[in-house]
């Protein structure tokens, strides 16, 4: 449970411009971190889109080819069927001219042979001479060896013919299988055309989202990056010099306060230049005033960061009483030390802590850890001095 004084309030209330513009420093990193991610999505989806729309132009022109194949083992399909038909024709006008040759042939064959013997007798005697008779024999022998190879003859053009039949289906049968892989091969780039489109499509939608998330989140920084400003000019007014009126004067110069408030010659004032770093490490960012690194503006440090080694002990730079030892947004762990004299230190960012409010330290104590608990700049101690709820520059308070 969080414990807090008169005195922790007091101080918390001094600090909140400071906390506030931390606050909106870090939301601004952190949309700054996004656009940098939907920039990178965003140009992620364009080469996915240039890459789908070049396949799917691919597939256009592969479904265009295949049309055209289809197209042209249609006409070959068509011959095809059409010299089977043919085929067919010249079968059937082969086959009854030999059907009518066969029956010549047996009623040829019938006469010759009816008799027997007989019949060979009555050829021979039928003659009216010997020659006459030797010429009917061969004529008769002629004529059977005629009619033989004619039958032979039909039966090779028969076979022949059913040899071409069987191989004209073959080939028929062939490229109807090879019409149908075609077919198949198309259903299938149309199917991938679809799913292209779609994905396309999806591609495209998630661009947009990704534009139009853009377009917010740089409406926001741009609404931060206002705020911040805002903040540094209040910033500037609650810590400059009095002066007339309306004036802005620069922040404090390192070592001098308020004219109205001087620092007292006791207790932590009078130690102004004797003191060591709260840890061992590198002043990395100083007290005052220092323009963006990314915008044309300037912003206000309250104290100094001090990079050091991840767990390095923290010390308190003088005795006090710890008024509050906690989480606050933007600071991380945080640990404020009550001086006396109006005097308080600011340690931030700690891993861990090690002080309890209520706690009285004396110097060079272990107050915490060194962490980066929402530091943005890696391990780090931020720390602060402040007499009477105004930042003054630490710098000159240490050896």
């Amino acid at each position: 449970m969080r414990h807090f004084t008169a005195t922790t309030l007091l101080v918390l209330s001094l600090l909140a411009p400071a906390l506030c513009r931390a606050g909106a420093n870090e939301e601004l990193q952190n949309i700054k971190k996004q656009i940098k991610e939907k920039n990178r999505l965003i140009s992620k989806t364009q080469k996915v889109e240039t890459k789908v729309s070049g396949e799917l132009v691919q597939i256009q022109k592969s479904l265009t080819e295949k049309q055209s194949s289809l197209n042209t083992l249609g006409r070959d399909l068509a011959g095809v069927e059409k010299g089977i038909d043919k085929t067919h024709d010249d079968i059937e006008r082969e086959r009854q001219e030999a059907e009518r040759k066969k029956a010549q042939i047996n009623r040829r064959m019938a006469a010759l042979y009816k008799g027997g013997d007989t019949g060979n007798l009555r050829v021979f005697f039928s003659s009216e001479s010997f020659p006459q008779m030797s010429e009917n024999l061969r004529y008769m022998r002629s004529i059977l060896e005629n009619d033989k190879k004619l039958f032979q003859q039909y039966n090779e053009n028969l076979e022949r013919l059913n040899h071409l039949k069987e191989r004209l289906e073959q080939e028929a049968l062939k490229k109807e299988g090879l019409r149908r892989s075609i077919e198949a091969k198309k259903r299938e780039i149309e199917q991938e055309k679809s799913r292209k489109a779609t994905y396309l499509v999806k591609v495209r939608q998630d661009k947009q989202g990704y534009l139009a998330s853009l377009k917010e989140l740089q409406a926001n920084a741009s609404r931060l990056q206002s705020m911040i400003q805002r903040l540094e000019a209040k910033s500037r007014k609650a810590y400059s010099s009095k002066g007339r009126p309306g004036k802005v004067s620069e922040p404090a110069r390192p070592g001098v306060t308020a004219k109205a408030t001087p620092v007292p010659n006791q207790g932590l004032g009078a130690q102004k230049g004797r003191l060591s770093l709260p840890v061992r490490g590198n002043i990395v960012d100083r007290f005052g005033r220092h323009k963006h690194p990314d915008f044309d503006s300037f912003t206000v440090s309250n104290g100094i960061s001090v990079a050091a080694p991840a767990g390095s002990a923290i010390h308190a730079i003088y005795d006090g009483e710890v008024i509050f030892a906690d989480y606050f947004k933007g600071y991380g762990n945080m640990i404020i030390v009550d001086h006396g004299d109006g005097f308080f230190s600011l340690y931030a960012h700690a891993s861990s802590i090690a002080k309890r409010v209520g706690a009285k330290v004396s110097k060079n104590d272990v107050l915490a850890s060194v962490g980066d608990l929402d530091s943005t700049k890696g391990p780090m101690l931020y720390f602060e001095i402040r007499y009477q709820g105004k930042p003054v520059d630490p710098s000159p308070w240490f050896r």
